[in-house]
């Protein structure tokens, strides 16, 4: 029995030997577990600075796209805004909630703020969340004010407390029932987007019609923002893990694996930047000035081609920003009789008249051009007084000089006997030439070449009699 069992411990030890081998091949093949930082999708943060208008919310709006083509599972609005356009904010709004990639409007750095537009836009997102030191709010619609009768800083009074004092209520102007029609539609729609996103709904509608504004720890507290974090990976790790509820054919839910996910940076391409300095008003005008002074000096010196494309792009590119942004046709009405009368002054006698109105005309216009009074959407007093200064130097400066032109001596008849010229081609008998800087046809007894000079020796009719000079 003894001799068995010292027979079989040597094979037994061979084959713990080969068990173990096979164990550490197989640990070499298999390949390394995959981390959850490479497993987790990305995570695209897309900065939304500034006022928010049509170059903002096209970046916006594209950047979203592209996030959810590359299979993003977060994106992230770094918002720091005063406000903006209605139209550009409800664009955003409208993307927010059709995406199928849930979206976090977070108010960084701090110091940063979503004031009236900003405000819509967090309410819209899946999360909200601000960094310490920001603030939220101030929401009413700016181009309108706030509803109800005005106090002496601009704060809505209370109705009367008694009603039997109260004088009677006078019938309601066409632009205070237009006043109360938007404040309601502010209010209505910011209430929904509050109640969709399970958020505070009276401290928004507060924030519309009375512009309340809150910190970052009190918007948290009333529930208003969903949390605090003081820089972007401590937000993606205070939303690890959190289920959020898309658009999608069935509302689908997504589970955000955020805490260790790569973290991509879109930032605005040429494209955002080129539409953000053409649809400032401040350019747009000034673009809209050379494109018009262009197209009159190619009109008035045929032949230059440079002036007339220049003032041809200029002008479109005007027109262009223009129809992006809140225009009051009266301005831009005003705007263009101004010019117009500014060009009517270089051709009529009006002895400046004509001239001096349609200065007055474009500086009233350019003051009412851009109907809103949103930060960033303004054109500042001291621009439209520079420009009209200009127009004042430029019809000046061509009045002189068309006043000059015409105290001239006549250039026709005798008087153009021995004035040089410059031939323009070669010629035989009967060619161009360059007289006062006019072209004339000269007839010759010699052959002259191009760029030869001449003097005039006798004119019929409209033909020059020209010799070498």
């Amino acid at each position: 029995m003894r001799s068995a069992t010292a027979h079989s411990r040597p094979l037994l030890g061979l084959l713990l030997a080969g068990l173990a081998l096979a164990l550490c091949f197989a640990a070499r093949a298999a390949p390394p577990a995959p981390s959850r930082a490479a497993a987790a999708a990305p995570v695209y943060v897309v900065p939304l600075k500034g006022a928010i208008g049509p170059a903002s919310a096209g970046f916006v709006m594209r950047s979203m796209e592209r996030a959810r083509k590359e299979g993003a599972q977060l994106i992230v609005l770094e918002m720091d805004t005063p406000g903006g356009l209605d139209l550009s904010m409800r664009e955003i709004i409208q993307a927010i909630l059709a995406s199928p990639v849930p979206v976090a409007s977070y108010v960084y750095p701090g110091g940063a703020r979503a004031a009236s537009a900003g405000t819509y836009i967090l309410y819209a997102s899946h999360i909200a969340a601000m960094a310490p030191g920001t603030n939220l709010g101030a929401a009413s619609p700016v181009q309108i004010g706030i509803g109800g009768p005005q106090g002496p800083q601009g704060v809505p009074q209370k109705p009367e407390a008694n009603p039997a004092s109260a004088p009677a209520s006078a019938p309601a102007s066409p632009q205070d029932t237009m006043e109360r029609k938007q404040m309601h539609d502010a209010s209505a729609y910011i209430r929904g987007l509050a109640q969709l996103r399970g958020r505070n709904a009276e401290w928004a509608e507060r924030a519309v019609r009375e512009a309340v504004s809150l910190s970052a720890d009190e918007a948290a507290a009333q529930h208003v923002a969903d949390l605090v974090a003081s820089d972007l990976p401590a937000l993606l790790r205070e939303v690890d893990g959190r289920r959020i509820t898309v658009a999608g054919s069935a509302n689908a839910t997504r589970v955000l694996h955020t805490a260790d996910a790569p973290v991509i940076t879109l930032e605005p391409d040429w494209r955002s930047h080129f539409l953000a300095v053409i649809t400032d008003p401040s350019v747009a005008l000034i673009l809209m000035m050379i494109g018009i002074y262009g197209l009159i000096f190619e009109f008035s010196t045929p032949g230059m081609v440079v002036p007339g494309i220049a003032g041809a792009i200029c002008l479109l590119l005007a027109l262009f920003a223009l129809h992006m942004l809140p225009v009051n046709y009266a301005g831009l009405a005003l705007i263009a009789l101004g010019i117009g009368c500014m060009v009517a002054e270089l051709f009529l006698p009006t002895f400046g008249t004509l001239g001096v109105g349609g200065i007055i005309a474009f500086a009233f216009g350019a003051v009412m051009l851009i109907d809103t009074d949103v930060p960033g959407f303004g054109i500042p007093l001291s621009l439209i007084a520079s420009l009209a200064a200009i127009s004042g130097l430029f019809l000046f400066l061509l009045s002189t000089l068309l006043l000059r032109s015409r105290r001239r001596p006549v250039v026709s008849g005798e008087a153009m006997i021995g004035v040089q010229g410059v031939v323009l081609d070669d010629l035989q008998d009967e060619g161009w030439a360059e007289v006062r800087g006019e072209r004339w046809r000269i007839h010759s007894r010699q052959p002259l070449v191009r760029g030869q000079c001449v003097r005039v020796t006798a004119r019929h009719g409209l033909v020059l009699d020209v010799v070498p000079n």
